[in-house]
């Protein structure tokens, strides 16, 4: 017998950055909110697999839904991750010309922008040496000084954890099957049980078509595209201070293979761009990846294939088939035969970006129909979780005297302890995973990728109450271990 579960005012389904964003915002209101996710954990889509670039909006066109969420995005981007406590680095951007057939595209581009509202400059090859004396084999240069860089993974998280602050729901491992309207709201039905609400909200990215056609609304297609990245060691944190981008090139459906700057101080060589079938195919492949070094190479030439640490992928939800490529306008709709069914289709690069502007946009969407309610006890700001090794030294030696844990080094790549595991193991999700505890504390991401830290978190999970048999690496069927060795404890 299905199990009827609660009835909330709105679900939201997919907690990535748009979906974990607007229950945040949403959670500001008198409303009850369901926020359901297929995975383990939030944010583990293209919300992890991105480049963690927050666009100062000169590639999105004047005028467009894109834009508009865009500027917004930026402009509170910086007070968001404040308020969430989440890194946040306004490093500046150059779009780099590496030939004179090349500048137009630059004034074009400033152009967009500036009618955007973005500051933006052209210079030369005298400024660019100046603010970044490796990069090479550039005429001219775009300037975006308000292109910034976050953590995108731990933004998820953190708005996910201060919507539960806040009073929101979060179904982890609850994939949505089916959608019903049903005696006056939404029966959704879920391998965990049946719930109502009277809102639905789909921000469900890479699958957003899928959930789309359980509204009636059928007119939507994803077209999976897929990025593939190089990621490198910390210790060539040195070779760039800011972002450093080709001119996109035309209808490729990408901006063009770049390196990216992170807040942990790995530089990121990517994405490329290839439509594929299949969305969940994650793989990286040696063609591309010796591509990407390669151009990384073209730009940056202190770059050695010695260098790279890791590779991944992440998909992009493109709206706009192979035939076309190119980029679409974010779709922010309700479904034309109920409005109370809210779609999000298509939301690509610069959706990281747009995330505030976005929830802002679909709660006002609501609040025009509803009118919604404020609380007065809505808390909009969330601590994060110790990093030791950014702490001062006298903060250090006081914090490991107080609790040993943060004295006993686990990772030694990225200097995290066992404190900031056993930390992550008591996140207020609930997630209990490895991949949960990488996301939230950076252990296993450095130079061994896990060779001498994963065992050692296996210890600390089993030592916080979790049989071997029950630890997974994401969840579900991901176990780690099938059974014991005999005579081995």
């Amino acid at each position: 017998m299905i199990k009827q579960r609660p009835s909330f005012d709105i679900a939201i389904i997919g907690a990535g950055i748009i979906g974990t964003a607007i229950a945040r915002e949403l959670a500001r209101y008198q409303v009850k909110i369901a926020l359901f996710e297929k995975d383990a954990d939030v944010g583990q889509g293209t919300s992890c697999r991105n480049s963690g670039v927050v666009h100062a909006g000169f590639t999105c066109p004047v005028g467009s839904l894109k834009a508009e969420v865009c500027m917004e995005g930026n402009r509170v981007f910086a007070d968001f991750c404040r308020e969430l406590d989440v890194p946040y680095k306004k490093v500046g951007k150059l779009v780099i010309a590496r030939d004179k057939e090349q500048i137009p595209e630059l004034y074009r581009l400033r152009y967009v922008g500036q009618e955007n509202g973005v500051d933006l400059r052209i210079i030369g090859w005298d400024d660019i040496k100046k603010m970044e004396p490796n990069v090479s084999a550039a005429v001219a240069a775009m300037h975006s000084p308000d292109s910034a860089i976050t953590n995108p993974y731990l933004l998820s998280i953190a708005c996910a954890e201060n919507a539960v602050m806040n009073g929101v729901e979060i179904f982890l491992n609850t994939a949505v099957r089916d959608i019903e309207w049903k005696e006056s709201s939404y029966l959704l039905q879920t391998g965990q049980g049946d719930y109502r609400a009277d809102y639905v909200i789909n921000a469900a990215g890479l699958y957003s078509d899928r959930i789309a056609r359980m509204s009636g609304e059928d007119n939507y297609r994803i077209y999976p595209n897929r990025g593939e990245y190089y990621i490198l060691d910390n210790n060539k944190s040195h070779l760039i201070s800011r972002l450093i981008y080709p001119v996109p090139p035309l209808n490729s459906g990408g901006l063009g293979i770049h390196l990216t700057p992170t807040v942990d101080g790995n530089i990121l060589i990517g994405p490329s761009t290839e439509y594929i079938d299949k969305r969940d195919d994650f793989s990286t492949t040696v063609p591309v990846l010796e591509q990407l070094l390669k151009e990384a190479r073209d730009f940056v030439p202190g770059i050695s294939a010695k260098d790279r640490i890791r590779s991944y992928a992440g998909i992009r939800s493109k709206i706009v088939p192979p035939s076309r490529g190119g980029f679409g306008d974010f779709i922010i709709k309700a479904s034309p035969t109920r409005e109370t069914f809210i779609n999000l289709i298509g939301i690509e690069s610069p959706g990281l970006t747009s995330a505030p502007g976005i929830a802002r946009y679909v709660v006002n969407m609501i609040d025009q129909r509803e009118n919604l309610r404020r609380k007065n006890d809505f808390q909009d700001s969330r601590k994060a979780n110790v990093v030791f090794s950014e702490l001062p030294e006298t903060d250090k030696v006081r914090l490991s005297r107080e609790n040993p844990d943060y004295g006993e080094v686990v990772c030694r790549c990225e200097g995290i302890t066992k404190g900031e595991i056993l930390s992550a193991l008591n996140n207020p999700l609930g997630v209990r995973t490895v991949k949960g505890i990488k996301y939230r504390t950076r252990a296993t991401m450095g130079r061994c990728q896990g060779g001498y830290c994963l065992s050692r978190i296996i210890n600390i999970m089993q030592e916080a109450g979790m049989e071997f048999t029950d630890i997974t690496l994401n969840g579900g069927t991901s176990r780690l271990f099938s059974g014991q060795v005999k005579g081995v404890i």
